[in-house]
């Protein structure tokens, strides 16, 4: 399994406040990129996989609608995990 628990501990202690922060969106946003980047690469050699395909659309669209929630109650927290991600508007 390529997301073991030790790897979400790892994101959520990065991005979170803690390893068990799970519910910040700080932390859930930097769990989606990983996720969409992981299955991002998948795409690129199954072009076909249709399924695939809709997940990584609705795992962007969850993590675009956490990056607005963010936007509008905390503009300094959405600028540094856009600029910790690399996440492009």
């Amino acid at each position: 399994m390529y997301l073991s628990t030790d790897k979400k501990q790892e994101i959520f202690g990065k991005y979170g406040k803690s390893n068990t922060d799970t519910g910040s969106p700080e932390s859930q946003i930097a769990l989606f990129s990983y996720r969409i980047s992981h299955l991002t690469e998948h795409m690129k050699s199954n072009k076909k996989d249709y399924n695939t395909e809709r997940s990584l659309k609705m795992l962007v669209g969850k993590r675009r609608r956490l990056l607005d929630y963010l936007k509008d109650i905390d503009i300094e927290r959405y600028r540094s995990i856009i600029k910790e991600l690399g996440i492009r508007k």
